[in-house]
Formats: C-alpha cells, structure tokens, sequence
C-alpha cells in the first residue's frame, strides 16, 4: 500500500478521513461488509463513513477502520495515542509507537550532552544539527525495530524538518534544514522498503534526492542517488539501477571519500547482477574491495554515512551477486569474509545476508543447510513484520520445485503459508 500517494495524501490534506478508509480499503480488495464485521459494525455505517467528506468524525470508528487496514493514524487526523485509546487495545503496535519517540529522545540524550557548545552555535548548523542526531539514533534503532513501529515517529521528524526549513530566516539555514529533511526521507524510503511498500520507498527516495539537490550536497545527492539504484537492483531492475548508479558517480566528483567509492561500486556491482552480468558484477566487486582496504577504520564514517562501509561488508555483497547470479562458488567463498556482517547487532541485515547464504547452498544442492538457514532468517523476518526479509524467503522457497518435497521444505512452508504482515 502505498501512503505517500497522492489521492491518498490530497484527501488526508482536506480532512476527508473516510476517502482516505475508501481508498486504503480497496486498495487492499476488503469489502465494505469484511470492515464491518472486523469493526463490530455494518456495512451501512461503513459506507456512511467513506461517504461523510471533509466533516467530523467519530473517532473510536475512524481509529477501528484505521487499525484494521493498518492505515497510519496520521493520515485520518488521529495521533497515535488517539488512536491506541480509541481502539481500546492493550499491548498493540499502536501504542508502542506512542513510547518510540521517548526512546529515542533518552537515546540521543546523551549525544546531545557530549556535543560540545559550539556545535549548538548557528554557525555549525543549530537546528540543523540537533535534528541529525535525532536522525541518526533513528537509524541506528533500525536493526532492533521493526520497521512499522519506527516509520510514524519518523515521518513525524521529518515534518518537523520539512516544517522548520519552511520557516528558515536565512537562505543558510533552509539549506541545512534541506540536507537534514533529505537523510530523513532517505530513511523514511529504507522503511517503506522493509516493509514492502515499493510504492512509498520510491516516492520517498525521490523526495530525499530533491532535497539533496535543494541543499547542493553533491556527496549527499550521490549518496541518495546511489540508495534508489540500490533499491532498483534489488527490485530486480538492473538497468535502471546502473542509469542511477552512473549518474550517482558524476556527482562524487573528484577524489571522493574511500568510502563513497567502495559503497558505490558494490551498488553497482549489485545492478550488475541485477541485468545477469557476471563480469561486470565481478569487477565492480573488485574495485569496491580495493577502497575498502584504504578506509581508515579508526575514524568515524564521514555524513551521510551512519556505519562504516569495510571488507566484510564487500564480502556480504558478493555473497548477495552470487545469490542473485546462481554462482555457489561466490556465496562459499566469501562467506567467511562476511562473518563479521553476521556477528553484527543488526539483525533484520543479518536475516537477508542468511538468505543469500541460503540462496547458494540451494543452488549447489545442499538442501537442508539451505531451508535450515531459510527457516532461521524467516522468524526474524516474521519478528520484525518485514516484508523484505518475508519476501526474499519466498524467492528461496520459489528456487525448489519437486513433486515430494523433503520434510524440512514441508516445515518451511508451513511456516511461510499465510504469512499476512
């Protein structure tokens, strides 16, 4: 479902909440009468509801539609704790994201402390740079959350972003305040993606790409520019993800971080295997190696860069082409490379690295490790409610055909079977 649409967001903008039930509701293919019953109502008062326009709403039956549909509350004029007391739920998704934001401002709390007071001055960015360190322990919680609890607070900071740039005295300071809202919407489209909504991760990623280039960052620009190619390779669209990879390297310019380089030519070698170019993914596994080895890893990762990009990492993307590429060879042989990916504390990227392994020993005929991985990378996935990892344990689960397949195969699809996030 994609939130960031625009009839979705033009009939949240005017208030007419019901529009925005009708059109989560079918887009979803529920009848008028399923949201009924799941709402403890009927299908009268549900068409009533889709039908009252810009006007005021009872809240308890606006909340109930919401969280069936699992709209953000948001975008039907509810806040979040709005709508966890509306619908009477104890425990739910809801109301942990009413806490989400408090988590993250006693995270940050004492970033904040350590920064020394010059940093606070306009001159190094103020608001600006504030809000960046909110951002960066948004995305630091990224590998322990779920990504549905964190997209509402962090769209919320982006508006608060988009919100202070709009009211910006000086020209300087919009263009801070752009380059933070660009990192923010980049994140907000990383989100959408593990939660497989492709249609918000795209507009998201344009978003963040728009505000790049309003802040005439060129690193920053290659940077999103480089994430929607990353996207598009994964998304299985390799040549559109080279055309964005391209034009990410013309903005890198000349002598450009080690890092920016070493991250970029493994995106490009990920759209490589994309388009089924077994050399040209080799190469650029090959260039992104060497400066990889030229990262000082004493120093921290320059902005946008929130972790470091090393060997390891270059590692688990040559276990990713081989995957993609149905090359074992690759995914065995750079598996110990990548061990430091998997001994890692982000777990969501530790469950798709397993699925990749899984991928290769799939191909080589190793059945068991491969649902044995396949089955283990699954229950993160279903942990965290990411329909990233859910899919790409579909895609395995689709490299098996057999008539009689094995037990664990069995056991893996009754796992996988039904699975709705």
């Amino acid at each position: 479902m994609n939130w960031a649409s625009q009839a979705i967001r033009e009939a949240s903008r005017v208030g007419d909440y019901g529009k925005v039930v009708k059109l989560a509701r079918m887009a979803q293919r529920v009848s008028q009468k399923q949201l009924g019953e799941a709402c403890g109502t009927s299908q009268s008062a549900v068409s009533r509801l889709e039908k009252r326009g810009a006007d005021s709403y009872e809240t308890a039956q606006l909340a109930s539609a919401a969280k069936y549909l699992q709209i953000p509350p948001y975008l039907v004029g509810l806040a979040d704790h709005t709508a966890a007391l509306a619908a009477k739920v104890e425990g739910t998704d809801v109301e942990r994201r009413n806490f989400l934001a408090g988590a993250v401002a006693v995270a940050v709390a004492p970033a904040f402390e350590a920064f020394p007071a010059a940093r606070a001055q306009p001159a190094d960015g103020g608001q600006a740079a504030t809000l960046r360190v909110a951002t960066s322990a948004f995305r630091r919680m990224d590998g322990s959350t779920a990504s549905r609890l964190l997209v509402e607070p962090v769209l919320g900071h982006l508006r608060l972003a988009q919100g202070l740039a709009g009211e910006a005295e000086t020209n300087e300071q919009r263009v801070r305040l752009a380059a933070v809202g660009s990192e923010v919407a980049g994140f907000a489209a990383w989100l959408s993606w593990d939660m497989g909504d492709y249609g918000s991760a795209r507009t998201w990623y344009g978003s963040s790409v728009k505000a790049a280039r309003r802040a005439a960052n060129p690193l920053l620009t290659a940077y999103q520019v480089g994430s929607l190619a990353q996207f598009e390779a994964h998304a299985g669209n390799g040549s559109q993800a080279l055309g964005l990879c391209r034009a990410a390297r013309k903005q890198l310019g000349a002598g450009p971080p080690h890092i920016a380089v070493a991250w970029l030519s493994s995106v490009e070698a990920l759209a490589h295997a994309a388009a089924g170019n077994e050399s040209a993914a080799d190469a650029a596994l090959t260039a992104a190696a060497r400066s990889a080895e030229k990262i000082t890893e004493d120093d921290p990762p320059p902005w946008p860069w929130v972790f470091t990009f090393n060997e390891s990492k270059v590692a688990a993307c040559r276990v990713a082409c081989g995957a993609r590429l149905g090359i074992p060879r690759w995914v065995s042989g750079a598996q110990e490379s990548a061990g430091a990916v998997m001994a890692a504390g982000h777990e969501k990227q530790r469950a798709l690295l397993t699925l990749d392994l899984a991928s290769g020993h799939l191909t080589g005929g190793r059945l068991d490790a491969a649902f044995g991985l396949g089955t283990r990378a699954l229950e993160i996935g279903l942990r965290y409610k990411s329909g990233r990892i859910v899919e790409r344990a579909r895609a395995l689960r689709r490299g098996y055909t057999s008539a009689t397949p094995a037990k664990i195969v069995r056991d893996f699809d009754e796992r996988l079977y039904g699975v709705v996030l």
